[in-house]
């Protein structure tokens, strides 16, 4: 489902987010991707000045057409000398061949999926063996007084935010998968309603 408006406030929305600590958490997940890397639902393009030299190739998916637009937008003024390619397709279904990438970055992707499940096959099917996904996402909290709360705002907050769903489960999501998680740091997203509050940020890496 495109979502026009929610592409045209994206930035604006996050901004306060970014500030307080969220772009500091990109970089220190990013400055670990390596080689040709695949990046997962890349909306507007807020990792784009975060990946690190090593980084040879990026290749940047998003669904929604009208964050595919700013994404190009973006990557036309701030993509510098680097191959990077912008293709428009899910994270269940990614047009590439098995074992071609060295790294898979996901962002606050995985809760907005129609299925994480088969997103997270879909990373681990393309990574090279011992390739890694990065991963930062706001999960479903410990605590279940929030969860709760998470599970009875979902459908609303589905609807303002364009589909997320702030309940879902991914560590979990994570460990029934084929990949083995390496690191997994619990955290806040600051700056943001509590619903949304509780993150992980880690690594999961393909067997070699």
């Amino acid at each position: 489902m495109a979502h026009r408006l929610f592409a045209a406030i994206y930035d604006r929305m996050l901004k306060s987010t970014e500030e307080a600590g969220l772009r500091r958490m990109r970089e220190e997940l990013l400055a670990q991707a390596r080689g040709r890397t695949l990046e997962l639902g890349a909306g507007t393009g807020l990792n784009l000045e975060h990946y690190p030299d090593e980084v040879g190739e990026l290749v940047m998916t998003e669904p929604d057409p009208h964050m595919a637009r700013r994404l190009r937008d973006r990557l036309a003024s701030e993509g510098g000398d680097r191959p990077t390619e912008v293709v428009e397709c899910g994270a269940e279904v990614l047009p590439f061949e098995d074992a071609s990438f060295d790294s898979v970055v996901s962002t606050l992707v995985l809760c907005t999926v129609d299925d994480p499940h088969r997103a997270i096959a879909e990373a681990a099917r393309v990574l090279r063996p011992g390739g890694r996904l990065l991963f930062l996402e706001h999960v479903r909290s410990d605590d279940p007084g929030v969860a709760r709360w998470q599970d009875r705002l979902e459908r609303p907050w589905g609807f303002l935010a364009a589909g997320c769903h702030p309940n879902r489960a991914t560590p979990a999501t994570l460990e029934s998968s084929a990949l083995e998680i390496e690191s997994l740091v619990p955290g806040r997203l600051p700056k943001s309603p509590a619903i949304v509050r509780p993150m992980v940020t880690g690594v999961a890496v393909r067997p070699s």
